[in-house]
């Protein structure tokens, strides 16, 4: 969008605009406000909300429900930031979830004292960034003269006020209200849907040219998604009048006759497979399809997969590396931990706060140069019965059970030594990040650094433990040839690493830049597989949606925890549209392996596909129930 800015008014005035989600430019405001801003990802700070959910005791309770897990907890937590904008925690936990309502106190404590965590080591997420960001809008004139919201469909309630908060004097808004699709993850229809009395004095432009489907694919589009309310009316214009092929309709008798007619289409087929996308609601349905692909050796890709950055030996290796910039990082620490047999997220907390208590403040200073005037770094903990709060500290044990492990004799002083549930293993990993970070404080170049942790003693238990995992059998055996080639892997991946870190000097630019802006770079060509929501915004000559089969798609499972009918009719409208000149539609009548029968999706009924017949009218009749 800058570019296409600077075409027209030339890149002086383009260079002027601040552009990008709303994170980023929160990110950037932040960061200028306060020089520094410790940006941690989802994972890691699960990992430090696990370490403090993992004290409490919730059995003593007496309740009908079980108490939410630590990462689900996290998740209504990341929810419950971005929807509601008055209510406590508690509260509305206890609102909207009643039955948990006997364990609101705990969770409130838990937010609590992970929040007071987080501020006091300096960790902001990315709902973080806009909570900042929100408040400090509210109290500093920003300057933006006019503020364009593109996707305005999928905005949050926090979103929303973040732009209030912003008062800009002019706003553009551009979104399509039958593309709205992340209900599940907190946006809101209604800040769309209602911007026109929000905004009384705003002009609504209706841009209804379609430029990339062809007249039967749009047909069929418009005619599904008529069934929701129509808020803004919407008449989509086809600007491609050449001659097309209508939408096809394939049915199959079993769920993988479905995927292996579908593979030998492609096969035949005269599309690059790059131009090709098979899209479902469901991700499970990926897995069947991918197989039947490549039993014919079709190349193809799943979007959404597992992605270079996410894999978890570079997150090891930049967990390393984040602690040479910012010691401080506690969840650096303890995610490394993980990898230690015997070490929970917990103990690895216990370990790292002693080792600043040690060190007074440092965590390297505990670590080689301790105060021994210091018996027991330990914190003690506090008995709360009504918070969940059980367990008293317990007593030292004694260090002298690591004595014939071969560890230099200053390492084996250390007082952090002495926790009782420290392991062999757990006191061996220690070392191993002793004698790390002993050359690695040094260290000048990001390449220098990548390279060291990639060779040392301690990667090579984590590449030891990840390979084991992933070469682990349904019987509790590893194949060796698995566990040969995952290794393999991670090192390849080490490698491409310290390829990305050779263009950088400086290590906080490295780091942030492998946060910030990091692409996915799974690689492969071929199929492309889609969920729904991986694929909006994208198109392909010719596509495939499949399952559709009522219950899947619509998904009613979903439908009946929170979402709804119109939101999958949406879902659907988003799918069909990304076919340019080809769509096939697909279901199947029966699973063999769950012994399921499937009836047609009703959207299939709505486009005119399938006459309305007895089953038609008992899914009309069950959504009237419903509503």
């Amino acid at each position: 969008m800058v570019e296409r800015v600077a075409q027209y008014f030339g890149k002086k005035v383009a260079s002027k605009i601040d552009a990008g989600t709303f994170h980023s430019v929160s990110y950037r405001w932040l960061k200028k406000r306060d020089g520094k801003v410790v940006l941690k990802q989802q994972r890691e700070l699960k990992t430090l909300f696990r370490s403090v959910h993992d004290k409490r005791v919730f059995s003593h309770l007496d309740a009908d429900a079980t108490a939410y897990g630590a990462t689900y907890l996290y998740d209504i937590y990341s929810l419950y930031q971005n929807v509601e904008m008055s209510k406590d925690f508690g509260s509305w936990v206890a609102e909207k979830y009643p039955e948990h309502d006997v364990f609101s106190l705990i969770y409130a404590d838990i937010i609590e004292e992970f929040e007071r965590l987080k501020k006091e080591y300096g960790f902001l997420n990315f709902n973080d960034l806009l909570l900042h960001m929100r408040a400090y809008a509210r109290e500093n004139e920003l300057g933006y003269k006019e503020i364009l919201v593109d996707e305005y469909q999928d905005t949050n309630a926090l979103q929303g006020t973040l732009i209030d908060a912003m008062k800009p004097p002019s706003l553009f808004c551009v979104g399509d209200y039958d593309q709205s699709i992340y209900a599940f993850n907190g946006a809101d229809i209604t800040i769309i849907g209602s911007y026109k009395d929000k905004y009384p004095q705003a002009t609504i432009h209706t841009l209804n040219k379609n430029y990339r489907s062809t007249v039967p694919i749009l047909s069929l589009a418009n005619k599904v998604i008529s069934f929701n309310e129509r808020i803004y009316p919407k008449q989509l214009v086809v600007t491609r009048q050449e001659e097309a092929l209508p939408p096809k309709l394939v049915v199959y008798d079993e769920l993988f006759d479905q995927y292996h007619a579908i593979a030998d289409m492609i096969s035949r087929s005269s599309t690059d497979h790059e131009d090709i996308a098979v899209i479902f609601r469901n991700n499970s349905t990926a897995d069947g399809i991918e197989v039947t692909l490549r039993e014919r050796d079709i190349p193809c890709r799943r979007k959404g997969g597992v992605s270079f950055f996410d894999a978890r030996e570079i997150k090891a290796i930049l967990d390393a590396y984040t602690l040479i910039v910012n010691e401080s990082d506690m969840m650096a620490f303890i995610h490394l931990f993980e990898y230690a047999k015997g070490v929970g997220s917990a103990i690895a907390k216990e370990i790292y706060i002693a080792l600043q208590t040690l060190g007074h403040g440092s965590m390297f200073n505990g670590l080689y140069d301790p105060d021994k005037s210091i018996n027991n770094p330990f914190e003690v903990r506090q008995k709360n019965h009504q918070l969940g709060l059980f367990d008293d500290f317990f007593e030292l044990s004694k260090a002298v059970r690591f004595v014939n492990m071969g560890f230099e004799a200053k390492f084996v002083k250390n007082v952090v030594l002495k926790h009782p549930k420290l392991t062999r293993d757990g006191a061996q990993f220690l070392y191993y990040f002793f004698q790390l970070f002993k050359g690695l404080r040094k260290a000048k170049s990001p390449i220098g650094v990548v390279k060291a942790i990639s060779s040392s003693k301690l990667f090579t238990t984590i590449k030891e433990s990840l390979a084991t995992k992933r070469a682990q059998l349904q019987d509790g055996s590893v194949d060796e040839k698995i566990k040969t080639d995952s290794i393999q892997k991670i090192v390849r991946k080490a490698n491409l690493l310290q390829e990305l870190s050779k263009p950088y000097s400086e290590h906080e630019r490295f780091l942030n830049a492998m946060i910030l802006g990091a692409s996915d770079l799974t690689q492969g060509e071929g199929v492309n597989l889609l969920s729904i929501h991986a694929s909006k915004g994208l198109e392909y000559k010719e596509v495939y949606v499949i399952d559709l089969m009522d219950g899947r798609f619509p998904n009613r499972k979903l439908m009946s925890k929170g979402g709804s009918l119109d939101e999958e009719r949406r879902l659907f409208y988003v799918a069909i549209t990304r076919a340019k000149d080809i769509l096939y539609l697909s279901y199947a009548r029966y699973d063999k392996i769950k012994k399921m029968n499937f009836v047609p999706s009703q959207f299939l009924y709505e486009a005119g596909l399938i006459k309305e017949d007895e089953e038609y009218a008992k899914m009309i009749k069950k959504d009237e129930e419903d509503e």
